[in-house]
């Protein structure tokens, strides 16, 4: 169990649900439904979107690991709770290194020099 602050749109996501009856039923936050139909649901999305690129949770979770947290500054560390993971080394497969990510560094770096 850890706790982490939310952004402001999680914060309403989950205000949304609140009252939902399957919340109720499980004691989780959100209604919780199969990866199967979560993915179909991902497709449809998708298709309504005209998005050509396959989407899937596992895509989502890894996107959120690159794009919007490491690439935006956040530890891996940190990542690595926010994700469940119980080794750095599992949130390490997701952490490629993006080359804006990697310019910023070297600049802050060059600054030092």
């Amino acid at each position: 169990m850890s706790s982490v602050p939310l952004l402001p749109i999680a914060e309403k996501i989950l205000l949304k649900y609140k009252d939902h009856s399957q919340s109720f039923l499980t004691t989780t936050l959100l209604p919780v439904i199969s990866n199967q139909k979560t993915n179909a649901y991902l497709k449809e999305i998708a298709s309504a979107c005209d998005i050509k690129k396959k989407l899937t949770f596992h895509l989502a979770r890894h996107t959120f690991a690159t794009t919007v947290t490491l690439s935006n500054g956040i530890s891996i560390e940190s990542v690595s709770k926010m994700l469940g993971h119980q080794s750095l080394k599992t949130t390490q497969i997701y952490a490629k290194v993006i080359d804006k990510k990697l310019y910023d560094d070297m600049s802050i770096l060059k600054g030092k020099y």
